[in-house]
């Protein structure tokens, strides 16, 4: 778990140095840094930092987080299609990533783990 919380209250509440900061909670100068600048810039005070739950503070400061379920792709449709002059994996890759952008970087690697399956 992060510790975002404990950096923005030493900061923001006790105004620590970063150094302080940065030994009390085990962490690198600049990791207290970079957690600083996103509460800057996600214009937080130590009133907000507290009023909100874990998972909000850390959707403010990081963002929401990306959803864990990535479809896979249809193994008969790309091996019908691949009979097709013409067409590739590449292409089939390129065509999936349009449909789910945050899909499978590495199409290759999940056909072939599906093929190991289904023999």
């Amino acid at each position: 778990m992060r510790k975002t919380r404990e950096i923005l209250r030493q900061k923001l509440e006790l105004g620590r140095s970063h150094r302080e900061v940065a030994a009390s909670v085990g962490l690198s100068v600049g990791a207290v840094g970079a957690t600083l600048v996103r509460a800057a810039a996600a214009g937080l005070s130590w009133a907000s930092v507290q009023a909100l739950s874990d998972e909000a503070l850390d959707e403010r400061l990081y963002g929401a987080k990306a959803s864990a379920v990535r479809p896979l792709p249809d193994c008969a449709y790309l091996h019908v299609e691949r009979k097709k002059p013409g067409v590739t994996l590449e292409l089939l890759h390129l065509e999936y990533l349009e449909k789910y952008p945050d899909g499978y970087k590495k199409l290759a690697g999940v056909i072939g783990e599906q093929m190991r399956r289904a023999a």
